[in-house]
């Protein structure tokens, strides 16, 4: 199994995780609707017995939802060994350091485990705690053993800069930085998140990096297949939306072809071979959660990954 770290010198884990937004969120994915509990249990297991051994969550996701549900399939698979990320969500209220600490504690109950391998801040806004209140309060957390490494999420360039030099005087690197990013979504390769991550040695988790789905070959003009829950109302899945990426999934789809993989497959595999960079797909069933994890185990060649870089370029 492919593996990476978080960071330069940080934490190994699979080169591919799963990200567990839906599992729990009835908001934006249709949670006990469509899919369930059984369902999600299946694709974490099945996410294991592929070795994707990586998951990523938030205490947001199903307002606690979804990790509790992660620690009841850990329990479930005592025999394996599991890397989790979760994030800390800022908002005004929470004022003061001890309001991390609490956050901490209530994710680690949730998840029925005494550390987590990654703890992230899941947006920049600390509103009323500073940046070096909030840091600093992770890194006690990395000193008391909760936490292994420290991340940020949506941080641009300059805020990525900012936190890692406040955890520097701690002597504790920053290990990632969760952002957007796929063939349909470049913008960290023009804005410079991707260059200072690279020159702090910060890993990049990249979430949503099949476009929410418009990249796994399910949504074309031809099929005139919609999407659920939220997604029903993107303009990117209308007929005018599809039609606008239809080069870069024709691309998609040939190149699927060609290797004997899915459009899902290729485009994560576009993503690993950049460098550095842990695409956390989603999973909401058995077949989506080992449709990603055959993303690894082999590589584009390099004319087919700058063949995909030039046609994405207007993502950029």
């Amino acid at each position: 199994m492919q593996t990476t770290t978080l960071g330069k010198n940080g934490t190994p884990v699979t080169a591919l995780g799963i990200g567990t937004w839906a599992w729990g969120d009835t908001l934006f994915w249709n949670y006990g609707k469509v899919y369930g509990e059984t369902q999600v249990e299946e694709a974490f297991n099945a996410a294991i017995a592929a070795g994707i051994t990586f998951f990523d969550t938030a205490e947001v996701y199903g307002l606690g939802t979804s990790e509790t549900l992660l620690g009841q399939f850990m329990q479930n698979n005592p025999e394996k060994s599991v890397n989790i990320a979760t994030k800390y969500g800022p908002a005004p209220w929470r004022l003061f350091g001890n309001s991390v600490t609490d956050a901490v504690t209530a994710s680690l109950k949730r998840l029925q485990v005494p550390s987590v391998t990654l703890y992230q801040v899941h947006w920049p806004f600390a509103f009323l705690m500073s940046q070096e209140t909030l840091l600093n309060a992770l890194a006690d957390e990395v000193q008391q053993g909760r936490i292994k490494a420290i991340g940020v999420s949506n941080y641009s360039a300059a805020q990525m800069r900012e936190s890692y030099e406040i955890l520097k005087k701690r002597d504790i690197p920053l290990a990632v930085n969760q952002v957007q990013y796929s063939l349909l979504h470049r913008k960290i390769e023009s804005n410079s998140i991707l260059k200072t991550a690279r020159e702090l040695g910060v890993t990049i988790l990249a979430y949503s990096p099949l476009a929410q789905g418009l990249l796994t070959g399910k949504y074309t003009s031809k099929r005139k297949i919609k999407p659920d829950g939220a997604r029903k109302i993107d303009s990117r899945f209308s007929d005018r939306g599809l039609t606008k990426i239809k080069p870069l999934t024709d691309l998609v789809q040939e190149l699927s072809d060609r290797y004997d993989k899915t459009p899902s497959q290729v485009s994560l595999n576009w993503l690993i071979s950049q460098g550095d960079i842990i695409p956390i797909p989603g999973a909401k069933n058995a077949g989506q959660a080992i449709d990603n994890a055959g993303a690894l185990g082999w590589s584009l060649s390099p004319e087919d990954i700058a063949k995909l870089s030039e046609v994405s370029h207007p993502w950029l």
